[in-house]
């Protein structure tokens, strides 16, 4: 039995699986380097000195304002879901069905069925790594975890809210929702890193202290008259003042009636943004308080239409780590169905509400959904294990919807088992990786994601996205 992690993942490999270092030197940029004498990370100065930006800066897209990131941790079958592949394995009640030239299983997620034309799908999507710790990580991140700079690497989400953090907002820049521990702000400024919260009907009540506001501003005021002078004057760097700006963040979200509306919702919407319809639950009844990715959904459109400083939001959504039954209504089917009655509801209300610049939060906001890889493909009588279920896959999915991106389309192809890349579809003729997928969400929201940042502690320069400004990852432009 595999050890489980915190999102209830394998942590170790799944056999015949391979583990990907990601990019790396060719054999003659090898022997090049073996040359210099020189070892580690330094030795890639020789072919590329961080000491010099990148010429110029790019034109961005600035497409969106804001960004809702859904990682569907545990890795969903992309030959089931995105990229469906049919044959004798597949359920007749997924309902394959044709919406132009794309085949989508209807029967699965019939809400997301409606929506395919706000939908991109980008299918020639491959992961580094076929790892849940790993994958996971390098995702939020991207760029490799075990590199120098990968340790210290901030979340998108942290970048997106440094980038466009604003004096006077009343919400972190970075929200992430129904995850135990995602990356965080990295090297950056403590402020940086995501408030996490798991909804619930009574909004923050859950943040407040047990003995009332009173109470907490008496405590508050003596840890200021014992270490305020400290934190201000800092002898030994900036990260005591760092978490002073923090611990006032976290003060300005508590005992905050605005604040604490934003976290609220009705059973009305619950069952709304839920997996079963009113009085269709379980033995009958209504399910109200088990959906906690569509709780999640209900307020992610909260945060946005409050328009209080957040740009970034995380949910992360898991249980896809189907190695045993994945057919059976606990696991794919349940899955799929909470998802679709979720993100389902989230695209129809963003839809028709307003945003600030005349159009809605539907075209305001990026909505980026994948996993960390995908799941095992083969012939048609070896496409399950012997356990009835799919192992760890490199070749994966992500859809887009909104903040620019054009929808109704299928970007990239694979082979008739959903095994390989056969077309990128997009402009650089190969698959599409997370460092791209970061570069596109950021080319949206405006940013240049060929940054190079030179506050990092080991002097080295801090790209947002690893060797683009050398042009090796960047947006998929096919995307908008």
């Amino acid at each position: 039995m595999s050890t489980k992690d915190r999102f209830g993942c394998c942590t170790q490999p799944c056999a015949n699986n391979s583990l990907w270092d990601g990019p790396g030197f060719s054999r003659r940029q090898l022997f090049r380097v073996a040359g210099t004498a020189l070892t580690g990370y330094y030795f890639t100065q020789v072919m590329r000195p961080l000491a010099v930006k990148a010429a110029g800066k790019v034109a961005t897209r600035g497409t969106a304002r804001n960004c809702i990131f859904i990682f569907l941790t545990g890795a969903p079958s992309h030959i089931d879901t995105f990229d469906l592949k049919e044959g004798s394995w597949t359920p007749a009640d997924f309902n394959p069905t044709s919406y132009g030239d794309t085949r989508f299983p209807q029967g699965l997620m019939p809400k997301l069925a409606e929506r395919l034309n706000w939908l991109t799908i980008v299918r020639s999507v491959q992961s580094w790594a076929a790892v849940h710790s790993l994958a996971q990580t390098w995702t939020q991140i991207a760029r490799n975890p075990t590199s120098a700079l990968g340790r210290i690497a901030p979340n998108i989400g942290a970048v997106v809210a440094l980038e466009k953090e604003r004096q006077g907002a009343r919400l972190p820049g970075f929200i992430a929702m129904n995850t135990g521990n995602p990356v965080g702000s990295g090297y950056l400024p403590s402020r940086l890193s995501p408030f996490i919260v798991t909804p619930t009907q009574a909004g923050l009540a859950q943040v407040a202290h047990p003995d009332g506001q009173p109470r907490f501003d008496t405590r508050l005021q003596l840890l200021a008259s014992l270490d305020g002078a400290l934190r201000m004057n800092a002898p030994f760097g900036r990260e005591p003042e760092n978490m002073s700006a923090y611990y006032e963040q976290a003060r300005g979200l508590m005992y905050n009636p605005t604040i604490d509306a934003v976290f609220r919702f009705t059973n009305e919407e619950r069952m709304r943004y839920g997996d079963f319809p009113a009085g269709n639950g379980p033995n009958g009844g209504n399910r109200f308080g088990t959906n906690a990715f569509g709780d999640a959904c209900i307020v992610a459109r909260n945060i946005l239409k409050a328009d209080l400083g957040t740009r970034f939001i995380q949910i992360a959504f898991g249980g896809w780590d189907h190695h045993q039954n994945i057919y059976s209504q606990a696991q794919l089917y349940g899955r799929t169905r909470t998802l679709d009655g979720g993100l389902g509801a989230l695209l129809e209300d963003l839809a028709q509400t307003p945003g600030v610049g005349g159009g809605s939060l539907f075209d305001e906001t990026l909505i980026v959904m994948m996993g960390e890889f995908g799941r095992t493909v083969g012939r048609e009588t070896q496409s399950l294990n012997n356990q009835a279920g799919r192992d760890h896959y490199l070749q994966q999915f992500v859809v887009f919807a909104g903040g620019g991106a054009k929808g109704g389309r299928v970007i990239g192809a694979t082979d008739n088992m959903g095994a390989f890349t056969v077309e990128s579809g997009w402009e650089r003729n190969r698959p599409v990786r997370v460092e791209d997928i970061a570069a596109t969400i950021y080319t949206a929201l405006g940013i240049d994601w060929t940054t190079v940042r030179y506050d990092d502690p080991f002097n080295r320069g801090f790209e947002y996205v690893p060797d683009a400004d050398d042009d090796v990852y960047g947006p998929i432009n096919a995307v908008f």
